[in-house]
């Protein structure tokens, strides 16, 4: 092979493998070295030096002392074909794990401290651990950690991933992907909406629960732009791409307020709120919603909630609208209507041990009528006058006798009235049939 012919192969070949001619001529004279110490009569040590503009190769042979020190050097090039056979062997194998080494040096240069940029590759490999992604100039590995739950990868899929480590190992350069980490979406958003690019538009925070949803507070730095507007776009053209690259993940963009209470409730949306109480001491908020919004508040498995609070920074606890106690006036009139043993009862009841001594005291109000019924025709007890009042036995118990012979009477005389009352509608029956008989003589 001519001199001028090698330097024009190694030239388009450093073009095709990306790595510079330096390197490739570096790899030449490695493999020239070794062919030159198989030839015979060669000698321990040698160094091979080749002209960048010619191609030129030139063999200087080494004696060198004990501590490595050259101490004779002469030149010793080679001619003939077996030490170009040789050579081009040795050439091949050196030269292949130079490239190799080389890449992997420029792969490393170019992806260092890249971490947070987006990436767009196609899948190459997937398997269960991990999913290998084609950069073009490079490769890159997806965990399986990293990965949208749920999301089906195939081979030719074309997807973006944001960069999240850049590591320089033995094997060479490993870069790390993820398409589960919230700044992916920022990310995305960040190629949709210019206003980010220029500053006009912020994005304050992101919750993210990848393959289900995603909450962004904005906020913007001209009170002429609307921040949530100018993210969604006309009729949701610019967060539906967003979405699309997702595979269908939900992305919510609520504006960031100064008013915390304002905000937790525009982040709990689409759920309407009723009032919001904050704690500043223990970052906490109380959030009151109607009834039939409170699963829409607390969203699927508590998610609404939960991204509203990463939002926020703050614990927030969703309770519902429930209806007013009826007032103590109501309990007040209930109580007038009950007996005057209850009534007792409930006005001296103020814990559970004075309710049990009030309803034993109420008892024996309970029982007097069957007492005054034994009582009846005799003198009252000694023990029971002294519990019971004195002022209503006496009326109650004045003239037992003349009541019950009053009533034995009334019931004798109603037997009577009775048959009194037959006797005479039989006779007005009698008088009628007679007048009739004369009527019809």
């Amino acid at each position: 092979m001519q001199l001028d012919t090698m330097m024009e192969a190694i030239e388009v070949l450093a073009r095709e493998r990306g790595v510079a001619v330096e390197a490739i001529l570096d790899a030449f004279a490695n493999a020239l070295v070794a062919a030159y110490k198989r030839s015979p009569g060669a000698a321990e040590e040698a160094r091979v030096t080749i002209d960048p503009d010619s191609g030129e190769v030139t063999v200087y042979a080494q004696v060198l002392d004990e501590d490595g020190n050259v101490i004779d050097e002469w030149e010793d090039t080679p001619e003939g074909e077996a030490f170009g056979r040789i050579a081009a062997q040795s050439f091949k194998q050196v030269m292949q794990h130079k490239l190799r080494e080389a890449k992997r040096e420029l792969v490393y240069d170019m992806y260092e401290g890249r971490e947070g940029d987006l990436v767009t590759g196609l899948v190459q490999q997937v398997d269960y651990r991990s999913v290998i992604l084609d950069l073009g100039d490079a490769e890159a590995i997806l965990p399986g950690s990293e990965r949208i739950p749920f999301e089906r990868l195939e081979r030719g899929n074309r997807v973006k991933a944001l960069i999240i480590e850049v590591r320089n190992e033995g094997k060479g350069a490993q870069i790390v992907v993820s398409r589960s980490h919230p700044d992916l979406v920022r990310r995305l958003l960040e190629l949709e909406v210019p206003e980010l690019n220029d500053g006009t538009v912020e994005i304050v925070n992101i919750a993210r629960e990848p393959g289900h949803r995603t909450k962004i507070a904005v906020i913007s730095n001209d009170p002429n732009v609307d921040p949530k507007g100018a993210c969604v776009g006309a009729r949701g053209a610019r967060v539906r791409q967003v979405v699309n690259e997702l595979r269908g993940e939900k992305v919510d963009v609520v504006q960031w307020r100064d008013d915390i209470g304002q905000f937790i409730a525009e982040a709990l949306g689409p759920a309407k709120v009723q009032e919001v109480r904050i704690d500043e001491e223990t970052k906490t908020a109380d959030v009151i919603v109607s009834e039939h919004q409170l699963s829409l508040a607390i969203g699927k498995e508590g998610q609404n909630a939960r991204l509203a609070a990463r939002l926020s920074g703050y614990k927030v606890d969703i309770h519902p609208d429930r209806p007013p106690e009826p007032p103590e006036a109501e309990e007040e009139g209930a109580d007038e209507d009950a007996t005057p043993a209850d009534e007792t009862a409930g006005a001296t009841t103020d814990s559970g041990e004075e309710t049990v001594e009030s309803a034993s005291d109420a008892e024996p109000a309970t029982e007097e009528p069957s007492t005054e019924e034994s009582a009846v025709g005799q003198a009252p007890a000694e023990d029971d006058a002294a519990v019971v009042d004195p002022g209503e036995d006496v009326e109650v118990d004045a003239e037992p006798a003349p009541a019950a012979e009053a009533d034995d009477a009334a019931e004798e005389a109603m037997p009577e009235a009775s048959v009194t009352e037959q006797d005479d509608e039989d006779a007005v029956s009698t008088d009628e049939r007679a007048a009739n008989d004369d009527e019809s003589e």
